[in-house]
């Protein structure tokens, strides 16, 4: 693979206005839009007691695949008994989606919205062995980074921030890195609500560990039946089944089609070269809008902490 593919930043048709009227006191006042593996899963478990958050789970993918479902659609995934706490999401798909991003505008204009940026080489490897694991996509790694427009897309933060910030305003989009979250998980918390505006609150020991490590996934045993079982709890999801969707995920099938697969194959050094160098201007780009050094980023780290996927 000699060139990676250029970006494309889509300009949108108007959509015909597709949602019934609603209050806006029962809409998110805030999102954390990721990238995806950048502990956007760990912040939704901290969260989730605190606010109002989707109770089906993580991501509802309203704005960028379950649009046409309309508003009350949206809204019946929050708990109505839970309305004078904060309504927010965490959707890390959001990020790199320009449909999501101007129907988000469109609808909740004054939205407050953050995202968390991680080295691109190493959150792109934890993306792929996500979706690979549970049967999202069937390719080899470099295979997936010429198929799987989202492992590329995702990767581009200065362009999609600017993007967030010429849409919402720059004071409403906060913006930094999976380090501290890393390295500080308190004082990363404390930041977070200050922004958002929830009131802080200390962390448990207990919520000071990683959710949905990567690391310890597997290829699928067959990519045709978690394939298949996992198209069918997203219908099943957007059906708003979730009972169905928690009682499949906790059952010992679902353990089954997630482990006992071949490990994933060691990815090539000069592949990982091309992948550094391919990002090295959107990450001098971050640099100057985060206005933090950067340069642990730019250049390739030890093979043993490339194959750590955290969080």
């Amino acid at each position: 693979m000699e060139a990676f593919p250029p970006l494309t930043v889509k300009v949108l048709n108007t959509e015909a206005e597709i949602c019934v009227p609603h209050e806006r006191g029962s809409l998110p006042s805030f999102f954390i839009v990721g990238p995806p593996r950048t502990g956007t899963s760990w912040l939704y478990e901290v969260l989730k007691q605190r606010v109002n958050l989707p109770q089906s789970g993580k991501e509802t993918r309203f704005f960028d695949q379950h649009f046409e479902r309309g508003i009350r659609w949206y809204t019946a995934h929050y708990a109505p008994k839970r309305k004078l706490a904060p309504i927010g999401e965490i959707a890390p798909t959001y990020f790199a989606s320009s449909l999501a991003r101007e129907r988000m505008a469109r609808i909740i204009p004054n939205a407050k919205v953050a995202c968390v940026f991680r080295n691109p080489i190493e959150r792109i490897i934890s993306l792929y062995r996500l979706k690979r694991a549970y049967g999202i996509i069937p390719w080899a790694f470099e295979e997936a980074i010429s198929k799987d427009p989202e492992l590329l897309e995702s990767g581009r933060y200065a362009t999609h921030l600017k993007l967030w910030q010429l849409t919402f305003g720059t004071d409403r989009v906060f913006a930094t890195v999976y380090e501290d979250l890393r390295d500080d998980p308190q004082a990363f918390m404390d930041k977070l609500m200050d922004f958002v505006g929830i009131k802080r609150f200390p962390l448990l020991p207990s919520q000071v560990l990683p959710v949905h490590d990567s690391a310890v996934l597997t290829q699928p045993r067959s990519y045709f039946r978690t394939h298949s079982a996992m198209a069918l709890a997203e219908q099943l999801k957007a059906r708003r089944l979730d009972r169905v969707v928690d009682a499949f995920r906790n059952s010992p099938f679902m353990k089954l089609l997630l482990s006992g697969g071949p490990a994933f194959q060691r990815i090539s050094e000069e592949f990982v070269m091309k992948l550094y160098e391919y990002f090295r201007p959107e990450i001098e780009n971050l640099e100057s809008m985060l206005n933090r050094d950067l340069s642990a980023w730019k250049a390739e780290v030890p093979r043993t902490k490339l194959q750590q996927n955290a969080l």
